[in-house]
């Protein structure tokens, strides 16, 4: 790579001198036929290298992750986004980054990360889920309100399932269960492509829909009295006529 870049240096410094030799009319020209048949070619090839080079970096620093090496895989996210800042691999190493500091607790940094990639990738769907990534961070963080906000930020996309669950986790953190079992169901009934965990998302339908359907009686409500002349009935045990002994 070092070489390919010293090559570079060379060809435009060999450039430089010509222009200054033979004018601008004559470089005008050139240029554009370079543009129109050399140009693309060099820049198209220009860019899979530089894919090829982040894409190795990415995958060394996945694996130093995966293997512990937290400070290992630090350096190559810092080399991977100062040589390599306009690459989709600069941003998924940033999401990686994020996932190990969510792992290691360290969530306030874990945010940072996740608040750069929604907010300057060029990749929509990278950003779309940084940004649900974000709020699950920030409801970690009790910050459901905050979280709500996020989620609420962008249309989701194919991705409306799974923000709909989050949404759901955020308004059960507010203690709105109501709201959260909406949101539940809204991500069971969109779910066409098994995007969410079907089975826990039916355990939380299921707990909150007992809740929601049978309230608890009102904070100091008094129990209900019979009216006056009018005492109540013994109970009857259940199987036995009242006139029978």
């Amino acid at each position: 790579m070092d070489d390919y870049l010293l090559n570079e240096r060379e060809q435009w410094e060999a450039l430089k001198r010509w222009v200054g030799q033979n004018g601008l009319a004559i470089v005008a020209g050139v240029a554009i036929a370079a543009l129109g048949f050399g140009g693309y070619r060099w820049w198209q090839a220009h860019e899979n290298g530089v894919d090829l080079a982040a894409g190795a970096m990415y995958l060394q620093m996945e694996s130093a992750f995966a293997h512990g090496e937290r400070a290992q895989a630090f350096i190559l996210l810092g080399d991977l986004e100062r040589r390599y800042p306009s690459s989709p691999y600069a941003d998924q190493a940033r999401l990686a980054s994020a996932q190990a500091f969510v792992q290691d607790s360290e969530l306030g940094r874990a945010a940072d990360e996740l608040r750069m990639v929604m907010q300057h990738s060029p990749d929509s769907i990278l950003r779309l889920i940084a940004r649900l990534r974000l709020a699950r961070v920030q409801i970690a963080r009790h910050q459901a309100s905050t979280a709500l906000a996020t989620l609420n930020g962008a249309d989701p996309g194919a991705l409306a399932p799974l923000y709909a669950q989050a949404r759901g986790d955020a308004y059960y953190a507010m203690g709105d269960k109501a709201a959260a079992l909406a949101q539940y169901r809204l991500a069971k009934a969109t779910d066409t492509e098994g995007e969410t965990d079907s089975g826990l998302l039916d355990l939380k339908i299921a707990d909150l829909a007992a809740d929601v359907s049978t309230p608890a009686a009102p904070h100091g409500a008094s129990p209900t009295v019979p009216a006056a002349g009018n005492p109540p009935k013994p109970a009857v045990p259940s199987g036995r006529h009242p006139t029978k002994r």
